[in-house]
Formats: structure tokens, C-alpha cells, sequence
């Protein structure tokens, strides 16, 4: 069948694509039977179900591309037990992959994950047929899957809950199939950062979770508030096995047909049905009663099929824009969370320090015997104290200087903005930065608790000495000291807040410098490509000039052989002419004979015949020599042009010189040679050339000299003009 009856079978009626699915209590061999739901439909549904499906799988990469929607309505309406397994494969994009090939060597390989493993493969649906057994074929495959994928992600290594999923895999499909789906859900699918031993994705799951619910289900958010309800304690077991421990298994497999297609958002959107539709009685529980209903009421409310959770869980409002500022909300508050824990740990052990040495303080006050020795080492710790707070104060102005110098740099650079190159030298300054801001909050703190010891110290010892003289130096002499400390803590915390504000500086003025030499490096790039297109320009133009000159020479030989051609044909002209202008002659001289009587009559004919075989000869050249030109170029010269003037016949010489010259005597005229406008003509004796045209028989001269050319008897004359 075509690719459009297919896409047109994906429009076919709901009632028609009901899923095949079935209960798997009493599966045997066949881990998942579909024998109870397929008695409910009629033998025509099942075949269409059946036929739709087989024409998906076959020509899966065509359709999914064109119609993804449509097989994600199909997914919702369940996939048939039989074609679960590969259709699960093909939604995940799991064959072919090369991790199959390792399965087996990951096999023959020790975890150090292999006693959990064993320890909780009998926890893993322990009433059903394929798992119940000790040592059965089900806790085998289920082990070597487990023990394979502990190998492969030793970061995570193994988590209970993921067993019932691989078991899950397992009722489906071989176990080498099966360890390649679950490498693929634990890395699209965020399940390898909610099976992580610190599950911060599960975190921020309960936080969306919870979020959903504040929105939704006000009152019952309140409720659950009230009684100190937290989401995890209900919730976490459905984002670790899809409802795998939640509800029957043919409920949970019909959810996790979705979660193949379309992800962890059919948890939330089921979890929330759920507990929309138990508001009412949860809404009169308390925590203890709430976790029973969990436990016991809810898993059997769907037992009469998925179909209702399934259209209540797609009613619920799931905003994905949401969800992902929810998980930037909690990122948020999860790193607060932890500078926070981290500045409350130091400043716990900067306060045990600080009690230490006042216990130490005070003890020396309490005794009442004080030496002069103990006098002394306070004067010297007074001393200590202000030449390390004069050089406190010489290194502070060091620093401030030093800060304008490199700001006034930093003001002369160029402005740094979104480098993709110094991303690890930000946060290398972003960890200093965190470090810098945490010691200062530390030294504040402790300049703070040394302000409070002080006061009560003061307050304690307001009224102990009685003696003026030695004791009360004494008291001043600490006091003194006491203040010098915290005048040097706090020039300590002031340097500590310079150096942070210079180490930022010094950051950016590297930062500026990466910039402007990366900007130099770029500018001389772009030079070289410039100097690398101006040679090539140089040599294009050179290649031009070179082409232009060989052009030029190519049309100079063509004209040379045009004009070669043009001088051969001319004196092939040439040639012909003073043939024609020969015979002329000869019949000039025929002609002069007959008239003046010269020759006898016997002679006479011979004379002819001769003449007459001369001009056959003659003619047959004349021929030959027009054979010639005509096979050359019929070309029009310059400055030659030949005319042509039909005058009557065009039966050139076709009268004998005898029957000429016998008409010429019995018409009684005598004939001579005559110039009339440049031309050569026969006329006769008794007619003034100016009064009469003569019969044509011309030689037409031009302005170089003779160019004779025959004219055949009253029909015929050319002229050449130069």
C-alpha cells in the first residue's frame, strides 16, 4: 500500500485504533499477555489495529516525519502487546546501536555493584510469573541487564527503582534489546540525573511537582502543608518508575507506552489527575491516613482500564515555558542553598577559633598575678600591631594606585562582549570572584563576633580592677591592643575587598587584551586574503592581456588570409581578362583578314578552322580558369566590383566568323577599331562613333590601366571598376 492510503489509515475512527492490551498476572512464557483485552474487542477492530500498526513499523522513518502527531494520538490509545517492543525501539531510536555489540563482553566483566544488584532482584516484582522464582530465568536477565548498564555509567552506577523499569524491558523484548532501550531512556530522558546518588534532577522534579499542584489544587496544597505532607513522600516513587509501583501493571505499561513517546510530561500530568480526583477524601485525612490512601486505595481505583486517568491526566493544564522557568527558579535557590551552607560550615569554624582564644584571654585575666614579663609581651603585641596595620595601610594605598592605573587602561580598551573563546577564563573568574565575596563575608563576620566578645568582655571586666596603678595600665594596655586587632581586622578586610576589586580589574584588562589580539590576529588574516586576491587579480589581468594580445594576432593572421585570397582571386580576374582580351584580338585580326581581302578562299577556310580551334582553346582555359573561382570564397572585396549588363541572348559566340564576316561584306560597311568613354570598340568604317552606339565587344580601362574583358556578340558587357 502507498504512503498516503497509510497516512490516510492514521485518520481512521478512535474506536477503530483501540490498542491491544492485556493483562500480564498469568503471562507464562509470553511475558505480557493480551488475551483479556482483545476477547473485549471484536475480531474486525483487532485486525484493523493490527494492520495499522504493521504498516507504521514498516515504514516507520516516512511516516513519523510526516505525520509525528497523529502517531503520538495512536501511542495514547495503547500499542499492541505484540508490537511493543519494536515500537518502543523505534521511539527512542535504540537499534542499531553500537552498545549491543559490548553487552556481551560487559557481561564477562565484575561490578562492584553486583551484591546490591543480587540483594534487591528479588524485591523486583515479586509476584510476577517471569521474576518470582529464586535463580529463574526473569532475575537472570534482569541481573545481567542491571550489571551490564553499572559498567557502562559507573557514575550512577545502580538504583532500586530502575530495576522495575528494566524488568518492564524485559516482559517486552530480549535482554540485549532491552540493556540498549534503557541506555537510551537513562540518557534522553533525564532518568540518569534522577537515578544520580546525589538526585538533584528528582529535586527539581518534586519542586515542579509541588508548583503544579500551589497552581491547580490550591486547598489541597494548603491541606498538605497543614499536616506537614511533603511531596516526596508520595510522589517520588512515579518519577522513578513511571507508576511502575503504583498502580497494576497493565495501567503502568500503558503509561509508559506515553512516556516512551512523549517523556516525563505524562508523569506530571497523571500524578496530577490522580490527586484531583481524590481531593475530596484527602482533603478529610490526616498524614497518616493520606499515606494509606496512597498505598492501598489509589493503585485499585483504575482497574477497570487506563482510558480514564489517561483523558483526566490530558485535561490538566502543562505549561513547558513554565516548567522551564521553575528550573531555573530552583537552580537558583539549590546554589544559594549551598553558598550558604558552605559560608555557615567556615564561619562555625572561624567561631570555634574565635572562642578558643578568648577562653585563652580570659583565663590570663582571672589569674590576679600579673608579671611584668606579661606587660611586656603586650606592648610588643601592641607594637606588632600597628606596624602590621601601617603596612596594612601602605599596601592598601599600593593597591588603590594601582587600581586607578588599571582602570584608566581598562577605559582606553575596547569593551568585551559575549567571547565564546574566554568562557573558561570567566568562570575561572567566576570562581575567584565567589571565593574573594565568601572570604570577605568571613572576615566581616569575624570582625563582627570580635566586636561582641569586646563589648561583654568589657562589660564583664567593667568593675574587676580595683587598683589604678598597675592593673588599670594593664586594662589599657589591652584595650589598646583589643582595638589595634580590630582596626587590623577590618584594614584586612578592606586590602581583602581591594584585591578583589583589582583581581577583577586585572581580569578584564586580560580579557580586553585576548580581545584586541585576537582583533590583530583577524586584521592580519584579512590582510594576507587581501594580499593573496590582489596577486590573484594581478595574474588574472596578466592571463587577460595575454589572451587580448593572442586575440589580436589570431585576427591579424585572419585578415592577412582574407587579403592573401582577395590579391588570388583578383589575379585569377586578371588572368581571365587578358584571355578574353586575346580573343578579341584573334577575332579582330579574323575579322581585318576577311575585309581586306588578305587571305584567298582557300586559305581562307583553313584560317578559320584555325582561328576557330584557338578559340575553342581558348575558351575551354576560360572555363577552367572560371571553375577555379568558383570553387573559392564568393566573397565581396574591397574596392573591386564586378557588373553584368544582359543585353539579349545569352548564347555567347554561337555565329561562325565566317557567317560574321559574309554579313558584314554583304552589308557593304568596313569596320575599325574606335575609343569611345575609355573603351575599345569594333564599328563601322562609314558611322561616326559619336552618333551610334556600337555593338559591345569592349576592353574597359581604369584609372591603373587595361583590364580586358571579353563581351559575347549583342548580348553581353562587363565592366570592372577599381
Amino acid at each position: 500500500m502507498s504512503v498516503l492510503n497509510l497516512l490516510r489509515l492514521l485518520e481512521i475512527d478512535s474506536k477503530s485504533l483501540r490498542s491491544v492490551n492485556g493483562s500480564r498476572r498469568n503471562s507464562g512464557s509470553s511475558l505480557v499477555s493480551s488475551s483479556s483485552a482483545s476477547s473485549n474487542l471484536s475480531h474486525h477492530q483487532e485486525e484493523d489495529a493490527w494492520l495499522l500498526w504493521g504498516r507504521i513499523v514498516n515504514e516507520w522513518d516516512e511516516v513519523y516525519k510526516k505525520k509525528e502527531k497523529q502517531i503520538k494520538e495512536l501511542v495514547r490509545k495503547g500499542i499492541p502487546h505484540h508490537f511493543r517492543a519494536i515500537v518502543w525501539q523505534l521511539l527512542c531510536n535504540a537499534q542499531n546501536m553500537p552498545i549491543k555489540e559490548q553487552y556481551s563482553e560487559l557481561l564477562k566483566m565484575t561490578s562492584p555493584c553486583e551484591k546490591l544488584i543480587r540483594r534487591d532482584i528479588a524485591r523486583t516484582y515479586p509476584e510476577h510469573d517471569f521474576f518470582k522464582e529464586k535463580d529463574s530465568l526473569g532475575q537472570e536477565v534482569l541481573f545481567n541487564v542491571m550489571k551490564a548498564y553499572s559498567l557502562v555509567d559507573r557514575e550512577v552506577g545502580y538504583c532500586q527503582g530502575s530495576a522495575f523499569i528494566v524488568g518492564l524491558l524485559l516482559m517486552q523484548m530480549p535482554e540485549e534489546e532491552a540493556f540498549c532501550v534503557f541506555v537510551k531512556l537513562m540518557q534522553d530522558y533525564r532518568l540518569r540525573e534522577l537515578f544520580k546518588p546525589s538526585m538533584a534532577e528528582l529535586g527539581l522534579c518534586m519542586y515542579q511537582f509541588e508548583c503544579m499542584i500551589q497552581e491547580q489544587l490550591p486547598e489541597l496544597f494548603v491541606h498538605f502543608q497543614a499536616q506537614s505532607f511533603h511531596t516526596s513522600m508520595y510522589a517520588s516513587s512515579w518519577f522513578l518508575t513511571i507508576f511502575l509501583t503504583s498502580f497494576p501493571l497493565p495501567i503502568a505499561t500503558r503509561i509508559f507506552d506515553i512516556f516512551m513517546s512523549e517523556g516525563l510530561e505524562i508523569v506530571f500530568r497523571a500524578g496530577l489527575a490522580v490527586l484531583q480526583m481524590n481531593q475530596p477524601e484527602l482533603m478529610q485525612l490526616d498524614m497518616e491516613g493520606m499515606l494509606q490512601h496512597f498505598q492501598k486505595v489509589i493503585p485499585h481505583q483504575f482497574d477497570g482500564g487506563p482510558e480514564k486517568l489517561i483523558q483526566a491526566a490530558y485535561q490538566v493544564k502543562y505549561n513547558a515555558k513554565k516548567m522551564k522557568k521553575l528550573e531555573k527558579e530552583y537552580t537558583t535557590i539549590k546554589t544559594k542553598e549551598m553558598e550558604e551552607q558552605v559560608e555557615i560550615k567556615r564561619l562555625r569554624t572561624e567561631n570555634r577559633l574565635l572562642k578558643q582564644r578568648i577562653e585563652t584571654l580570659e583565663k590570663h585575666k582571672c589569674n590576679p598575678r600579673y608579671s611584668e614579663d606579661f606587660v611586656l609581651q603586650l606592648e610588643k603585641e601592641l607594637v606588632q600591631a600597628r606596624l602590621k596595620e601601617a603596612e596594612s595601610h601602605c599596601a592598601m594605598k599600593e593597591m588603590q594606585d594601582k587600581i586607578l592605573d588599571i582602570e584608566k587602561r581598562n577605559n582606553s580598551l575596547p569593551d568585551e562582549n559575549n567571547v565564546v573563546r574566554l568562557q573558561e577564563e570567566l568562570i575561572a573568574v567566576k570562581i575567584r570572584e565567589a571565593e574573594a565575596i565568601t572570604a570577605m563575608k568571613e572576615q566581616k563576620q569575624q570582625i563582627k563576633d570580635l566586636e561582641e566578645h569586646w563589648q561583654r568582655h568589657l562589660a564583664r571586666t567593667a568593675g574587676r580592677w580595683k587598683d589604678p596603678s598597675k592593673k588599670n595600665t594593664v586594662n589599657e594596655l589591652q584595650d589598646e591592643l583589643m582595638s589595634v586587632r580590630l582596626r587590623e581586622a577590618e584594614r584586612q578586610a578592606d586590602l581583602r575587598e581591594m584585591r578583589q576589586r583589582m583581581m577583577e580589574l586585572d581580569t578584564q584588562n586580560q580579557i580586553n587584551s585576548n580581545h584586541l589580539r585576537r582583533a590583530e590576529d583577524e586584521v592580519n588574516c584579512l590582510q594576507g586574503k587581501v594580499q593573496h586576491l590582489t596577486t590573484e587579480n594581478k595574474s588574472l589581468q596578466h592571463q587577460l592581456t595575454e589572451a587580448k594580445r593572442r586575440q589580436a594576432e589570431i585576427e591579424c593572421k585572419s585578415k592577412e588570409e582574407v587579403m592573401a585570397v582577395r590579391l588570388r582571386e583578383a589575379d585569377s580576374i586578371a588572368a581571365v581578362a587578358e584571355l578574353q582580351q586575346r580573343i578579341a584580338e584573334l577575332r579582330f585580326q579574323k575579322e581585318e583578314g576577311k575585309i581586306q581581302g588578305q587571305l584567298n578562299n582557300s586559305d581562307s577556310n583553313q584560317y578559320i578552322r584555325e582561328l576557330k580551334d584557338q578559340i575553342e582553346e581558348m575558351k575551354h582555359e576560360i572555363q577552367c580558369l572560371k571553375g577555379q573561382r568558383g570553387r573559392q570564397d564568393q566573397r565581396t572585396f574591397d574596392g573591386i566590383h564586378i557588373v553584368s549588363h544582359m543585353i539579349g541572348d545569352d548564347v555567347s559566340f554561337h555565329s561562325s566568323d565566317e557567317d560574321f564576316a559574309t554579313s558584314s561584306l554583304q552589308q557593304g560597311g568596313h569596320y575599325s577599331l574606335a575609343k569611345t568613354h575609355g573603351k575599345i570598340v569594333l564599328v563601322p568604317s562609314d558611322l561616326d562613333s559619336s552618333d551610334s552606339d556600337p555593338e559591345e565587344l569592349s576592353i574597359i580601362t581604369d584609372s591603373n590601366g587595361v583590364v580586358p574583358k571579353p563581351m559575347a556578340k549583342r548580348t553581353e558587357s562587363y565592366s570592372t571598376t577599381v
